[in-house]
């Protein structure tokens, strides 16, 4: 086993990763350096890093501040010269000093590390156009998201305390907010692709998008379009059962996150994934593919929506342990059959937290789930049915009875047994 790079290795990379990025500036012309200038850069900071070695930190510092007054000496000499509308000199400036870290990196880091470092550079430099316009596209309301994000992961987190209240043991705030961000972060990924892609949108993406975000949502909007288009009845349907369907993905997503260890829950999300795909594509066969302009979504990241998921989080984990604790396993499956009907996200959560910190046993937690699947399929079943219609209803009952009795059966036959 290799346990020490040679330093021609090194070297060789340094030198590799410096004509890379160089190549990128010499290809766009950016007037402070090209392919030499950023493969010197990488070099010198990689033999400061052997330098560095015997000698002490300070050769870094004194190789950081050579390199600034390269930049600077460069600036001054070229200031005439700059075509400010065409080049951003600061990039290049920027871009430098951090091929002079990657230098380093490979000179005493991990080589992957410093190989990483110069690939997401040289795609940062390259995309200039296209990250400018991605920003260009952003309206106030978006900022506003994300800014909210930054607030709830970054700001209130970490001053949420960190330990277990309550009577029985479960109710954790930080961990209650770890879960709101959770859940934040996946419909803000839906709703930015929903702003980029989803105004107008196919049925896929379409159904992705709509089961990324809200499910419910998607069915009870497009059960008023079944209404007022009759003819689009069947376009709608497909995007419904496609948000069905994500739905579980996201599931085992979430999961994944807050219960890694909770392993047995996969199979049965897998088989109702699988047998609500396939009732997909049985209604998809029987629709005219077309673009749809997909409803207005809100702000998934508004500090008023994570503190309402964040109190349902924990009143739902709470309830399901006293409902253990008090009913044994009956009462668990009747809270999760109660909270499922409108929220799917709270309760599949929180069970997992529980299976996770041991509260209940991984046999007791997916069927708890399972359960919540259930109401949640009926309820968005009724709400189709009411806002859409019979014949909505009637578009949707493959999909619909294929999934409540795949996961009838999976409770009677081993969810119902523990």
């Amino acid at each position: 086993m290799i346990t020490e790079v040679h330093p021609f290795h090194q070297l060789f990379i340094s030198l590799a990763l410096g004509l890379l990025v160089g190549l990128q500036r010499q290809w766009v012309e950016a007037p402070l350096g090209g392919i030499r200038t950023f493969a010197l850069i990488s070099v010198f900071g990689t033999l400061c890093a052997f330098i560095a070695k015997p000698f002490g930190g300070w050769i870094l510092v004194a190789g950081l501040f050579g390199v600034i007054a390269v930049i600077l000496v460069g600036n001054f000499s070229h200031k005439k010269t700059f075509d400010t509308e065409k080049h951003s000199v600061l990039s290049t400036e920027v871009a430098m000093l951090v091929m002079y870290a990657v230098g380093i990196l490979a000179g005493i880091g991990p080589l992957w590390l410093a190989a990483a470092a110069a690939g997401v550079l040289v795609i940062v430099l390259q995309l200039k156009i296209e990250l400018h316009g991605l920003t260009a596209r952003f309206n106030e309301n978006e900022i506003k998201a994300f800014m909210q994000f930054v607030l709830i992961s970054l700001i209130i987190l970490p001053v949420v305390p960190d330990r277990t209240m309550g009577p029985f043991n479960v109710v954790n705030p930080h961990e209650i907010w770890l879960m709101v961000i959770l859940i934040v972060a996946i419909s803000l990924t839906g709703y930015v692709i929903y702003k980029f892609f989803g105004s107008k949108a196919g049925s896929l993406l379409g159904g992705i998008l709509g089961g990324i975000i809200s499910s419910t949502a998607t069915t009870a909007s497009y059960g008023r379009r079944s209404k007022e288009s009759p003819q689009d009845i069947s376009h709608n349907a497909v995007i419904i059962s496609l948000a069905w369907t994500t739905v579980y993905i996201r599931l085992m997503i979430e999961v994944a996150v807050a219960a890694p260890g909770f392993k047995t829950v996969y199979l049965p999300l897998l088989i109702i994934t699988l047998v609500s795909l396939f009732s997909t594509l049985g209604v998809w066969r029987h629709s005219e593919s077309k673009q749809t302009i997909m409803p207005t979504q809100e702000n998934p990241s508004e500090l008023k929506t994570a503190l309402v998921f964040g109190t349902l989080y924990a009143a739902i984990i709470f309830v399901s342990a006293a409902a253990k604790e008090y009913f044994g396993n009956k009462g668990l499956l009747a809270a999760a059959f109660i909270s499922g009907v409108t929220d799917l996200d709270a309760i599949t959560l929180s069970t997992s937290r529980l299976v996770y910190s041991g509260k209940i046993l991984a046999t007791e937690g997916w069927p708890v789930i399972l359960m919540a699947i259930l109401s949640n399929l009926l309820f968005k079943g009724g709400i189709a049915a009411v806002l859409g219609g019979k014949k909505l209803l009637k578009a949707l009952m493959v999909p619909l009875t294929g999934s409540v009795v795949a996961v009838i059966l999976m409770l009677i036959f081993g969810g119902l047994n523990f």
